[in-house]
């Protein structure tokens, strides 16, 4: 692979190339994937969904945009370190090419605040709970009337795949979904493969999978505009990584592992003593004793020690990139970049007992379990409603049903998987509240 191709502005429905040099230097077109992703209804509606606490009453506790958002700007830096370095390494793509370092800041931050921009209701519990409506639930009826590939897709339902949809793909008035670079959608496909076959590899890039089978032709396209390596066999497809895609997985794995950490403090889940005690070797070069004895708070204190082990993590995380960029190019670098920290042990320690006190508190876990509930009764209720339209058997409640959708759901395609497709679509673009909302609703529920 090589950074021209890997940096093309390119996007969907475009004729001519578009030239880094020729760009408006006041608004570049990697700025404006940003602009784009940001002023989106899928964007905005990440502002009520969950993070790790579902339906959290608690203002300093994140959300997915919060987070998204913090992913961004650590994005943001991370690019922009690695371009100054990419740049100085390759200062053809500068003089010849007119790209500058702050256009890699620019592509990891728009793929790293879209990255979650596909996640159902409830966090990750949503994603399960869609897939084991197919897998063990009423959806698994289906199962005859699909390929392996399509239903692998609905029973491993992902939210990388369902934001590479909703980014790229065509609506009434939205040709080519949000029209962002390739470069920028290259970079947020973390697991650049289709659903089968499952984990080929340990190659980090085979851990999920990054499209739909409704959307692994537009993939493609991408992959062939950027000259990713194809690393399909028997027809399977899948491609290296874009480079810039490590990027933007450590600037989220980096948020997470701290940031998750931050929040179970602040809510009295994890004690401050294990603040110092699993961050102290990350920040213990650079921590000024005084200014955190001066701190009267915890959740100062913790910020404090937050944003000094986000730095540190931020620095390695280049170093580690730019050390292996060769390989990154080659596709024999298999691993995300902060498995090769020299914080490793500290970095496990650290989410092992987030997992313990945060994410398997009574909290999260009771209302995991709600979670599961609304999505399978809204799936159940949707997709009945649906296929009984298709097949002129709706009654006059399924009528009242599919009068709720919006207008995004087309309820007269042809192919069943495009059918449950489009249910699975629209139960993971509601918020946590509207989800539960139209559950009671569906329930008789007083409200």
């Amino acid at each position: 692979m090589n950074w021209e191709q890997l940096l093309s502005l390119k996007r969907f429905g475009d004729s001519n190339k578009r030239l880094r040099k020729e760009q408006d230097e006041t608004r570049i077109g990697f700025e404006v994937d940003y602009d784009r992703i940001i002023f989106s209804s899928e964007f905005r509606s990440l502002q009520d969904k969950t993070q790790v606490i579902p339906l959290s009453q608690t203002d300093f506790v994140h959300t997915r945009l919060t987070h998204s958002l913090e992913v961004s700007v650590v994005g943001r830096t991370l690019g922009r370190l690695a371009g100054k370095k990419l740049i100085e390494k390759y200062p053809h793509l500068q003089e010849i090419h007119g790209y500058q370092p702050n256009d890699f800041g620019a592509i990891v931050a728009a793929a790293a605040l879209a990255h979650d921009i596909g996640n159902p209701p409830f966090g990750h519990s949503g994603e399960k709970a869609i897939g084991e409506f197919f897998k063990s639930g009423n959806g698994k009826t289906y199962a005859g009337q699909l390929t392996p590939k399509e239903y692998q897709d609905l029973c491993d339902f992902e939210g990388n795949a369902n934001g590479f949809k909703i980014l790229t793909e065509s609506r009434l008035g939205r040709p080519g979904g949000l029209r962002l670079s390739y470069a920028t959608l290259g970079a947020f496909t973390k697991y650049p493969k289709e659903s089968l076959p499952k984990k080929p590899t340990s190659h980090i890039a085979d851990k999920k999978y990054g499209f739909f089978q409704d959307n692994k032709a537009a993939f493609q396209d991408i992959a062939s505009e950027l000259g990713l390596i194809s690393r399909g066999a028997n027809q399977d497809t899948s491609y290296a990584r874009h480079p810039l895609t490590f990027l933007v997985e450590a600037a989220d794995d980096i948020c997470y592992t701290i940031i998750d950490f931050e929040d179970g403090i602040n809510l009295g889940l994890i004690q401050e003593e294990f603040a110092l005690e699993y961050l102290i070797k990350l920040v213990k070069s650079r921590i000024q004793t005084h200014t955190y004895n001066q701190l009267a708070s915890t959740q100062d204190r913790i910020s404090y020690l937050r944003a000094l082990a986000i730095n540190t993590l931020i620095n390695e995380a280049v170093q580690i990139f730019i050390e292996n960029e060769e390989a990154i190019l080659k596709n024999t670098f298999q691993t995300a970049l902060l498995d090769k920290s020299s914080y490793q042990a500290q970095i496990n320690d650290i989410i092992n007992i987030s997992i313990s006190k945060v994410y398997q508190s009574k909290e999260v876990v009771e209302k995991e379990i709600l979670g599961y509930r609304v999505i399978n009764t809204l799936l159940d209720t949707y997709v009945s409603a649906i296929n009984n339209e298709y097949n002129g058997t709706a009654s006059n409640y399924d009528n009242l049903i599919l009068n709720t959708l919006p207008d995004t759901v087309i309820t007269q395609e042809s192919e069943i998987y495009k059918r449950l497709l489009g249910v699975c679509n629209f139960v993971a673009s509601l918020s946590d509240s509207r989800a539960i909302l139209i559950y009671k609703k569906i329930k008789g529920i007083a409200f």
